[in-house]
């Protein structure tokens, strides 16, 4: 996983986070107002069973809320709590249903709770099916309890509704923040799996040819040592050059593959930091920058941008590249450091940088005052 992607997953565990918390608000339904009911039961028999009866509801409601903003739960877990929910939805007739019947429509409040969590388990028209059939059990339990069948249909009815809608708009919301992420995923797994393909062919159109000739010389060379040793010693010759040709042109493609554009990198990591909700100012390198010396500082840019995502909560980046004379300088500066966050300065990232650069005869320098990182490359800007 990319440090963007991992960067974006915590963004997602927040939203998550707040999804659950505003579903959660649902379970005042079943814990709250059937607690009045309760506080009315005289009964202690009724009371005990019905005080059973809504906690257990409000436990498996949380587990099926819980489940259905965690796409990385096992289908087996997610199974086992809708069918936990579904069967003490059922048990909660008998156990809640008697509880201050003609004082208060204790299960009707159960009910609403439960429409209200339809469209979190089932498709539209199997919700729709399934909260009609539950107005008509509060209709049911209101009718044998001696309850006001008006008060039960509103509160079952409306209330449960209401809540039905806004907890499919949130879920509905949840569910497309999910998939856009599956989405970078996606994209980015198949533009690294189409890289490697090219590099594949590219390898393959300039070495297919080369063995072929190569495997055909060396079996020339095996069948006349025994007859014509002096034209086997030359065909072995040829078969020794081809093999140097080969091998200088796949190290002339994997330098030309390792190639970067310091511009591109600069607009790639730009996009990356803004998509994960970090204000990012570029200010573009010289036009006359050597190739060597934007290749070292590519390589300073891409551990740069890691620190950023994985070592802050920056909310700005600016990243800068100057010439002076023949040395080029690289400043990438964020906020969102804290006393004890930012990069190790002996992280292997920046100590591989500091060997790296100290072999062109550059240098690197990190700074962190104020809640702000600085990191700064210098390499030799020499043709």
């Amino acid at each position: 996983m990319t440090v963007g992607a991992a960067v974006t997953d915590r963004r997602l565990r927040r939203a998550r986070v707040v999804t659950l918390g505003s579903l959660a608000t649902s379970l005042w339904t079943s814990l709250l107002l059937p607690g009045i009911g309760l506080a009315r039961e005289p009964d202690p028999v009724r009371l005990a069973c019905g005080a059973v009866g809504v906690v257990a509801f409000a436990l498996a409601q949380a587990a099926v809320l819980h489940a259905a903003v965690t796409p990385w739960l096992h289908q087996r877990r997610r199974r086992r709590a809708e069918v936990a929910f579904a069967v003490v939805a059922a048990l909660s007739v008998p156990l809640v249903g008697p509880v201050a019947a003609h004082a208060w429509p204790t299960w009707a409040w159960l009910g609403a709770s439960l429409i209200g969590m339809t469209p979190l388990l089932l498709r539209p028209v199997a919700a729709l099916a399934a909260a009609a059939s539950t107005v008509a059990v509060a209709l049911g339990v209101a009718a044998w309890t001696g309850g006001a069948l008006s008060t039960t249909l509103l509160v079952t009815g409306l209330v449960g509704g209401g809540t039905a809608a806004v907890n499919r708009v949130q879920v509905w919301f949840w569910d497309l923040l999910v998939e856009a992420r599956q989405g970078q995923a996606a994209r980015a797994r198949l533009a690294a799996a189409e890289e490697r393909l090219r590099f594949a062919r590219d390898v393959h159109d300039l070495l297919g040819h080369d063995l072929t000739v190569i495997a055909l010389k060396a079996e020339l060379a095996a069948r006349l040592a025994p007859v014509d040793a002096g034209r086997a010693g030359r065909e072995a010759a040829e078969v020794q050059r081809l093999a140097g040709t080969a091998l200088h042109r796949v190290r002339a493609a994997v330098h030309g593959y390792r190639a970067v554009d310091l511009a591109e990198q600069l607009a790639a990591v730009a996009e990356v930091l803004r998509s994960c909700g970090v204000r990012c100012d570029v200010v573009p390198p010289p036009a006359d920058l050597p190739a060597g010396a934007a290749a070292e500082l590519a390589a300073v840019l891409r551990e740069a941008g890691t620190n950023v995502l994985r070592h802050s909560r920056a909310g700005w980046c600016r990243i800068e590249i100057t010439r002076e004379g023949d040395v080029a300088t690289m400043t990438v500066r964020n906020d969102g450091v804290g006393a004890d966050a930012g990069p190790d300065r002996h992280s292997h990232g920046l100590r591989g940088l500091t060997e790296r650069l100290a072999a062109v005869g550059g240098g690197l320098r990190t700074d962190r005052a104020g809640g702000v990182f600085t990191l700064q490359a210098t390499v030799p800007a020499t043709a």
